[in-house]
């Protein structure tokens, strides 16, 4: 009997082994008898996080030798200023999955002082399936939206204006500067109303703010010239007008050069 127990117990022991420890792993292979709260409460990752990103959808079942990519994160102090897009381009995640991972709304404001998780980008299944684009080493872009330029690029000592403002119809078409995947798309409340963002590969991306409609879905591949929202005056605007952004590793850039204005 003694020796069928440390068999039992040798055996338990083994189990728990091969189970692994969700705390250190990056992929955790769900064993008999978890949940996705209690792999999540053990690596110490939100469960709404892990769900997003293995594309899991309530109530969150998990079955026996899933596979589950643990992301692991990082944090951020808002600072005075920050935005939604301004974070979420810091860190390229995003910020759809920055407020699911604080669980906060969409549209929440962010206030100086707060504490942020920031959680890692997995290749999660995307909602929209779609031909992936080879990105260029550098795009070439196109005016997203025809209009006098309103403001252009003002910057000195890392502050000021940092993109482009178009003077726009509400409605206008505005298009995509370049091909590349919609990384955001909808509310933006702390200025930009309503925004895209486009991740056009090799650390470039553009931005749409001020839209009165958005037209296209977070994961979506898009091509150069299509459509991505119609112009507005939503957010901080004081006019009907597009706000366009270039970034480079997460950067601003002058747009004017690349869009051939000057």
């Amino acid at each position: 009997m003694k020796r069928l127990a440390a068999l039992i117990l040798t055996g338990a022991a083994a189990i728990l082994i091969a189970a692994g420890d969700p705390k250190t792993e990056e992929v955790h292979v769900v064993t008999e008898g978890e949940t996705l709260s209690g792999i999540a409460s053990r690596a110490g990752v939100p469960a709404s996080v892990i769900a997003e990103a293995n594309g899991l959808k309530d109530p969150y079942i998990v079955r026996i030798g899933q596979k589950l990519t643990i992301p692991r994160q990082r944090s951020h102090v808002v600072a005075k200023g920050d935005t939604g897009f301004v974070i979420a381009m810091q860190y390229g995640v995003p910020f759809e999955q920055i407020a699911i991972a604080n669980g906060l709304g969409p549209d929440a404001t962010l206030k100086p002082g707060q504490k942020l998780i920031i959680p890692a980008l997995t290749n999660a299944p995307q909602r929209v399936a779609a031909r992936v684009v080879q990105p260029a080493a550098q795009p070439q872009f196109r005016r997203p939206i025809e209009g006098a330029v309103l403001l252009g690029w003002q910057r000195r000592d890392g502050r000021g204006h940092e993109g482009i403002d178009f003077g726009a119809k509400i409605g206008d078409r505005v298009s995509a500067a370049a091909a590349g995947r919609v990384i955001f798309a909808g509310d933006e409340p702390n200025r930009f109303g309503r925004l895209v963002v486009i991740d056009h590969g090799n650390d470039w991306y553009t931005a749409y703010g001020n839209l009165s409609r958005v037209t296209v879905k977070r994961g979506e591949q898009v091509k150069a010239g299509e459509r991505i929202g119609l112009a507005g005056d939503a957010g901080d605007a004081d006019r009907p007008e597009l706000h366009f952004e270039i970034r480079k590793n997460k950067l601003p850039v002058d747009p004017a050069p690349l869009l051939g204005l000057k």
